[in-house]
């Protein structure tokens, strides 16, 4: 571990690159290939009674938080230097965000990796969405809703009287030290027991599959930048793990400043390998199909649904993979909230399409 460790920090830029770029790809061709869609698990579960996308996604959070675990035990990854760690909490805007983006990820068909993975296999919806959460990403980032932003969380945001915002350290008073360990672990188990207590899901090949490889390639993301991170370096890189609005629309920023910004980061190359792993699925499987827009509320739909998320996954820090996996991962209560406002937005958002024609 100590040599790996050595070996990646040594060379961070390129093998974070690589490692983003790899896993990336292995994301991209298994959502492709299974279908995975944060949305459809929801309401599967709302109009089919049918949880297994909802357990997948519980397993992947399992997996996930059980690697962070044993990756602090060991000194592979320190959560405190996550951005999901910040003893401030800015609990209006991860909820208002998680809602926002869970609302917005129904009228544009999908979240932002699930519109990423079929533009890859050729939707020109999904990329024309894409391109529109980058826009309204971007805005709200550091253009003209910018100021809003930064005024919101001003006003809002709370400084919690803990090293980080994660609940071990909430809980180190009553667990000790050992709460980095056994908190994570223990919800880790209770969560594998509850997917598991199904037998629909625990026979579904499919959504095992989901579960297990897309919890497996969070984890390795937080290894890999973990790893790599070298607090004497000239340029730091900190631990991330996989999220699609942000570092979207800073693949978008790479592409027109090559020259300026050098080799891209983890979270950048995860984007285009995302991409090319969904492209590449699509056409070896004979999914590669171009398509459009049905018609003018069609449209209208994905752009509004598109804003949304570009303005909420901003504000909620995260997206459903961002927030409600790699965030979920490090127990982080931002997450937590921004994952509930998530889940409350698709289901407000399935509700509102069902009860009349928009």
């Amino acid at each position: 571990m100590t040599d790996l460790k050595i070996y990646l920090a040594a060379n961070a830029s390129l093998c974070l690159a690589i490692g983003g770029l790899l896993i990336g790809l292995a994301f991209g061709a298994l959502t492709q290939r299974a279908n995975f869609c944060t949305m459809g698990s929801i309401a599967s579960w709302i109009t089919l009674d049918d949880a297994r996308g909802l357990r997948a996604w519980a397993l992947a959070v399992a997996i996930a938080t059980g690697a962070v675990a044993i990756l602090t035990a060991y000194g592979a990854l320190d959560p405190a230097l996550t951005m999901y760690a910040s003893p401030r909490l800015n609990w209006v805007t991860n909820s208002l965000g998680g809602l926002m983006f869970g609302f917005g990820m129904v009228l544009a068909g999908g979240c932002a990796s699930r519109n990423l993975v079929r533009a890859g296999a050729g939707d020109l919806r999904s990329a024309l969405t894409l391109l529109v959460t980058c826009l309204f990403a971007t805005m709200t980032l550091g253009g003209i809703l910018g100021p809003l932003r930064a005024s919101l969380e001003q006003w809002t945001a709370i400084t919690l009287p803990m090293p980080t915002q994660r609940l071990p350290d909430m809980m180190s008073g009553m667990v000790g030290p050992s709460a980095d360990l056994v908190l994570p672990l223990t919800i880790s188990l209770i969560l594998f027991a509850v997917c598991f207590a199904d037998k629909p899901f625990r026979t579904s090949r499919r959504h095992l599959a989901i579960g297990v490889g897309v919890g497996a390639l969070v984890a390795g993301s937080w290894a890999i930048t973990g790893l790599a991170y070298d607090e004497f370096a000239e340029r730091i890189h900190l631990p991330v793990s996989l999220s699609f609005v942000k570092p979207s629309a800073d693949a978008f920023d790479w592409l027109e400043r090559y020259t300026a910004l050098g080799m891209p980061g983890f979270a950048v190359a995860s984007v285009f390998g995302t991409f090319l792993g969904g492209a590449l699925t699509a056409y070896a499987g004979g999914r590669f199909r171009l398509m459009a827009f049905a018609d003018k509320n069609d449209t209208l739909r994905h752009m509004a649904g598109a804003a949304l998320m570009g303005i909420g996954g901003v504000l909620a820090a995260g997206c459903s993979i961002g927030q409600g996996i790699s965030g979920l991962s490090t127990l982080s209560i931002g997450s937590i909230l921004a994952t509930g406002g998530i889940i409350g937005g698709t289901v407000i958002g399935i509700k509102w399409l069902q009860d009349g024609d928009h």
